[in-house]
């Protein structure tokens, strides 16, 4: 297959298929959060134990995730799809029949968590092999699905599960993706490009960890690390906005409207930090979206009030919505393109674990507490880390070719 399939409009067309799927699939994230107020009433459990449904959720989401990388880099993105939509509508079909929290948990985190998983990262990196010179923009495109599932999903499971009761309500999602992700998956059948080549003129940039003075292992490493840091950060309102809300009085309905328009937003952010991420690359986009994150999360420590939180919820989804896409950017960058799922995987995975530790976590300082103020703090000293490693990065990345360039010269 010839480098000219690179952004042309079978790529385009992809990637509407990649983004429908994305929203579809990405329900399993959704659901546990606004069902949580109901599974914690209904099963009598505290905060904390109710959480661990989330947390085991992006456990499996994450490890699940980086298997369907390498099953997409082996055998095309196809199959894992397939077989993220079985373990979808099973896993729907089984929580909805728990007798416990332990049974849901495991049908939760471990079917349902792992049959998301494979339609975000390695329909992520599928979709960065379609584009060089709109890379940014097409993968922003595709990762707003998850938010645009985060947009859709919340009102309408929270209705379901308010008229007809949680359990019929994950039935009723089991059926729907079983019957729209099967027809959808059979349209990716066609492998990618089998290189970059140039697109529309462009040139093909390439480096490698090298370029940062690094080791390939070392660069890695601290994708993951700020993956995790910044996502404990951004689990805090993202998981337990809705329980923050009721804790307040404003009642579940308001948080998951908040919830809704945090990442209607987050959609909008997105897709601008994926064209800036075109024109100033992944490390810049990186560390402009944690320090808009860190801002964002502060606003919530004085102001408590219901119009108040819708504004900065708003501003919320605003700030930190290209910061996931920015990884898969820089892995691009930086990475050979025949490891991409596996190498896009393992990042996501540490973001996912970021949100299962943070989503935890919180719900543990609340119980310890009983206020959400410490979770919050909490979650901007974990901000203060990612911040710290993409700005170090990126002072690599602009510092080490003006030695490399001193250093020849003399």
């Amino acid at each position: 297959m010839s480098a000219g399939e690179v952004e042309s409009a079978s790529a385009w067309m992809r990637l509407v298929v990649t983004l429908t799927l994305s929203t579809v699939g990405g329900v399993g994230m959704w659901s546990v959060v606004v069902a949580l107020p109901a599974v914690q009433n209904e099963f009598g459990v505290a905060r904390a134990d109710a959480s661990l449904p989330y947390t085991l959720t992006m456990i499996c989401f994450g490890f699940a995730g980086i298997v369907m990388g390498r099953l997409s880099d082996r055998y095309g993105v196809m199959l894992p799809v397939m077989l993220g939509t079985l373990l979808l509508a099973l896993g729907y079909v089984a929580a909805a029949s728990a007798p416990s929290l332990g049974y849901y948990t495991l049908a939760q985190g471990v079917l349902i968590g792992a049959g998301s998983s494979a339609t975000f990262a390695p329909l992520l990196a599928h979709t960065s092999l379609w584009f060089v010179r709109r890379r940014g923009l097409a993968v922003a495109i595709f990762a707003s699905g998850n938010y645009l599932a985060g947009t859709l999903w919340p009102p309408v499971v929270e209705h379901f599960i308010r008229t007809a009761g949680w359990r019929v309500t994950y039935v009723g999602i089991a059926l729907f993706c079983a019957v729209t992700m099967v027809p959808l998956a059979l349209l990716l059948r066609k492998r990618p490009p089998a290189s970059d080549g140039t697109a529309a003129g462009v040139p093909v940039q390439r480096h490698t960890p090298q370029t940062l003075g690094l080791s390939t292992n070392a660069l890695q490493t601290l994708l993951v690390v700020a993956g995790v840091a910044c996502c404990v950060a951004m689990s805090m309102p993202q998981v337990h906005l809705v329980a923050y809300c009721s804790d307040l009085g404003y009642g579940p309905a308001r948080g998951a409207q908040m919830l809704s328009l945090m990442l209607a937003c987050g959609i909008v952010s997105r897709l601008v930090f994926g064209t800036i991420c075109d024109r100033i690359g992944g490390l810049r986009t990186l560390l402009l979206g944690s320090i808009l994150q860190g801002a964002a999360l502060l606003l919530f420590l004085p102001f408590d009030g219901l119009a108040s939180l819708f504004v900065i919820s708003a501003l919320f989804g605003l700030f930190q919505g290209g910061i996931v896409p920015s990884y898969a950017i820089i892995v691009r960058e930086y990475f050979d393109r025949s490891q991409a799922g596996a190498r896009v995987s393992l990042v996501i995975t540490a973001t996912l674990f970021g949100m299962a530790l943070g989503g935890w976590m919180s719900g543990a300082i609340f119980d310890l507490t009983g206020t959400y103020r410490a979770a919050f703090l909490n979650g901007i000293a974990w901000n203060a880390v990612n911040v710290s490693i993409a700005a170090w990065l990126l002072r690599r990345s602009m510092g080490l070719p003006k030695i490399a360039s001193r250093w020849v010269a003399h």
